[in-house]
């Protein structure tokens, strides 16, 4: 009931016009002890949790990062499943401090639900998965083919704008989870299952048999995936947002978990700064100035993050693509510290 009351509460301060004083999530975080973060749960190579309860993941590891940053621990995070319905009311009512689950930023939700999505950390877009067996190599080919989709998603929406706009009859079958779509699509209710196109490679793991099925090359929209803050907290936003350019600017510079501790002696100017060794950026940002060296220290640069969760050192095996750096043809890109 409390939950619900502070949900009201927002939307009608929102619906006013109005805004609330401010919240100061740091210091919320700090005296609790932990941070709360709402992550999926049941996407591999995102966030998920294994048999023993250890939660696992690229978003996951974004968790950590903050974690990291705040009290040079990764493990003081409590993570809160979440659906996609659930999701966006967690973060608004206060259940959550911050989202981190494969949410697309879009111009609706950035200005009617008094959140923040502070930084792209994953450029994605939907596909569709199909299974080896309908011998099909295009999504053009999907004419009056049935398709599972998870409601009240960006996929419904691309899902029907792409079969109108390429002038196909479409036949779609919704679920309240993807979990449920995915159950949908394996028992032969569909023809084939369309989400983003990590989450296919990360979905199609947990089939029976992952080799029997095949994403097609077809990308129909774009999904820039973002962290999710509450509007209101500029300190607690830029440390959400520097966290995502601190792991890609460490990745630029060659800065990793192996090396970091001997990074603290370069000469080189922008090393310096990154790791806290000159200035005083972390105290800007509310935090101790080696908190960059805490986050590469504990959880690594973007690429190792990458790499181990999703990219080749993973069973998803997906290739940086749009996400390698901008000096090697990506579009991660980070401000410089200083």
């Amino acid at each position: 009931m409390k939950r619900l009351a502070t949900a009201f509460a927002l939307a009608t301060a929102l619906a006013l016009g109005t805004q609330a004083a401010p919240a100061d999530t740091l210091a919320t975080v700090k005296q609790r002890g932990e941070l709360i973060c709402g992550a999926n749960g049941t996407l591999a190579g995102f966030g998920m949790p294994d048999p023993q309860g250890n939660w696992t993941g690229f978003d996951v590891d974004f968790c950590r990062a903050i974690a990291a940053a705040i009290f040079n621990d990764p493990q003081k995070v409590k993570f809160v499943p979440l659906t996609a319905k659930d999701r966006f009311t967690a973060l608004q009512s206060g259940e959550i401090d911050v989202l981190s689950r494969n949410t697309t930023w879009t111009l609706s939700r950035d200005t009617s639900l008094g959140l923040d999505f502070p930084a792209i950390t994953y450029f994605d877009g939907q596909g569709f998965m199909v299974r080896k067996a309908l011998k099909v190599s295009s999504a053009l080919e999907l004419n009056d083919a049935s398709v599972c989709v998870q409601q009240g998603t960006t996929s419904e929406l691309n899902l029907a704008d792409y079969f109108r706009s390429n002038h196909m009859s479409l036949k779609t079958v919704t679920f309240a989870t993807g979990e449920e779509a995915l159950k949908a699509y394996e028992s032969g209710r569909c023809d084939s299952y369309t989400t983003d196109s990590s989450g296919l490679y990360g979905e199609r793991q947990e089939l029976s048999e992952p080799s029997q099925h095949i994403v097609l090359p077809e990308i129909i929209s774009k999904e820039p995936l973002s962290p999710v803050v509450r509007q209101g907290d500029n300190q607690w936003t830029d440390i959400v947002r520097w966290t995502h350019f601190v792991m890609i600017d460490a990745e630029e510079l060659g800065i990793n978990k192996g090396n970091v501790d001997a990074k603290l002696k370069s000469d080189d100017p922008e090393t310096r700064r990154l790791l806290g060794v000159e200035g005083q950026y972390g105290e800007a940002l509310g935090l101790t100035n080696d908190w960059a060296y805490r986050i590469i220290k504990h959880i690594g640069n973007y690429g190792e993050s990458f790499e181990r969760n999703i990219g080749q050192g993973s069973p998803l095996k997906i290739v940086r693509g749009l996400n390698a750096l901008w000096t090697k043809g990506g579009l991660q890109y980070g401000p410089p510290v200083r």
